[in-house]
């Protein structure tokens, strides 16, 4: 065994020579560094990523969900760091590793209690009877149209896009379901504003997130975006509009439950506690310097404690004698242990895979490499407009994960403008935001990938328009 790791670190060794870069020449043990980037090691990393990455673009095709792939990659990329390192005897991986885990460990903890909020109004009827009330008012096609664009505006920046697109798109098949033409409107609006409504809050989007937990934008800079964020919502939904059908939908008759019954007992003061939480957060970041993810962590005390009311009240209630007591169900009983077991666990490790497979190669030294050539070679502005290109094509995850480990140097302006782009610019296409592709499944064979593409020329016109106003107010 100990001939074949000095025979492997050998080999290794050769490989590696050509292709170091010291950053002192005469250092010693545990302080040279690396420079992988021209090497078999840093082009098995990049190999490595690009495969796992191909199997997250198929995985509607594939049925592999998307943490698989890259959690895979994550791990070969480390060993392969690890290897190389090990050959020549250098130390440096461990403060890298618990650095990316420790970024990735805070974004999971608040993005956990964030899922167990919406889970739990979910559980209390909230969203189905907002679905409900609106399907119920009887509104014409170009009505709905605006009413669920202007709500998947409102909604996203609290809850998250993806949720909000379901349920308005649950709306939109409720009412418009014998008129494909609404539907496929309706739902690119859904996604186009879903997109822009959480560009402009720390909570709308995991990329706004990242960047206000990194430090780089402040709470409340975040909302110097709303304007530009309205203006990329109102010009594509504006032109979209005069293709809108005209008149009253059919009267939808097959609604199980009113917006009285769906709501629980419970449900509304389970949105006031998740604003509390949201509140909790921003106050110990901004008043005494701690991660949100611990504001949130105390925030989802609130919703334990609360769920123990419910259990307690649940021990009184008692079946209607005029049912039999199989048909009834206890509207009180509550498990905060489900709600939180039934969080995203594919997206939660998608984002450790990615995370990881990303700071792997920033140690290497790739994404520094890439802030060179985009950032100084093209300059901050055009670099972010194209970043909003790419997050329509690759997951906007990576893509703004990978400017925060480049940290370019750039002023608040530009900050605002990457995190702009990267949350609106997955709107272009069906599949570069998780609300299109999710809206692609509940919507089969209404609203597609070309129905989509279709209006793709308008979204990018509100895309650029977004850009300029956002010049004007904030440059």
């Amino acid at each position: 065994m100990k001939r074949f790791t000095i025979i492997l670190s050998v080999l290794l060794s050769g490989l590696l020579l050509p292709t170091l870069s010291l950053a002192n020449t005469e250092a010693t043990h545990h302080t040279l560094n690396l420079n992988l980037t021209h090497g078999w090691f840093g082009y098995a990393a990049v190999a490595v990523f690009v495969i796992a990455y191909l199997f997250v673009i198929f995985e509607e095709q594939l049925h592999l969900p998307k943490s698989k792939p890259v959690m895979v990659a994550a791990g070969l990329i480390w060993i392969i760091i690890a290897i190389a390192y090990h050959a020549h005897d250098l130390d440096g991986l461990h403060n890298s590793i618990q650095h990316n885990f420790l970024e990735y460990a805070e974004l999971f903890f608040f993005l956990l209690v964030a899922m167990t909020y919406i889970n739990a109004m979910m559980q209390r009827g909230v969203f189905e009877a907002l679905r409900n009330w609106l399907v119920e008012r009887g509104y014409s096609y170009r009505q709905l149209f605006w009413m669920t664009g202007v709500l998947a505006f409102f909604i996203s920046p609290i809850a998250d896009n993806l949720t909000t697109a379901l349920i308005l798109c649950a709306v939109v098949l409720a009412v418009g379901k014998n008129n494909d033409k609404f539907v496929a409107l309706a739902c690119i609006n859904i996604v186009v504003a879903a997109n822009a409504g959480g560009a402009f809050s720390p909570f709308g989007d995991i990329t706004t997130l990242m960047v206000w937990q990194k430090g780089n934008v402040q709470f409340g800079q975040f909302f110097a975006l709303f304007i530009p964020s309205v203006v990329n919502f109102l010009v594509p939904a504006a032109i979209m509009n005069f293709a809108l059908p005209k008149g009253l939908p059919e009267k939808v008759t097959d609604i199980q439950n009113s917006s009285g019954s769906a709501l629980k007992p419970g449900g509304l003061v389970m949105v006031g506690l998740f604003i509390a939480t949201i509140v909790t957060a921003v106050c110990f970041h901004n008043f005494f310097n701690i991660p949100p993810a611990y504001g949130m962590m105390f925030g989802l005390s609130y919703l334990e404690l609360f769920a123990y009311y419910l259990n307690r009240r649940s021990h009184h209630w008692t079946a209607r004698p005029d049912q039999p007591p199989e048909n009834q169900t206890n509207p009180y009983k509550f498990n905060i242990f489900n709600k939180i077991a039934q969080a995203e666990w594919d997206t939660l490790f998608f984002f450790y895979g990615v995370m990881m497979s990303v700071g792997g190669l920033g140690f290497i030294g790739y994404l520094s490499m890439a802030s060179e050539t985009i950032y100084v070679g093209l300059g901050a502005t055009t670099a972010n407009i194209l970043v909003g290109f790419a997050s329509a094509i690759v997951d906007n995850i990576p893509v703004m994960f990978a400017v925060l480990t480049m940290q370019p140097d750039m002023n608040l302006y530009q900050w605002l403008l990457v995190t702009l782009t990267a949350g609106v610019g997955g709107s272009m296409l069906s599949i570069g935001s998780a609300a299109g592709v999710a809206l692609m499944g509940q919507a089969r064979g209404k609203y597609t990938f070309f129905s989509h593409l279709r209006w793709t020329p308008v979204i990018i016109l509100g895309y650029f328009a977004s850009i300029g106003v956002h010049y004007l107010i904030n440059g």
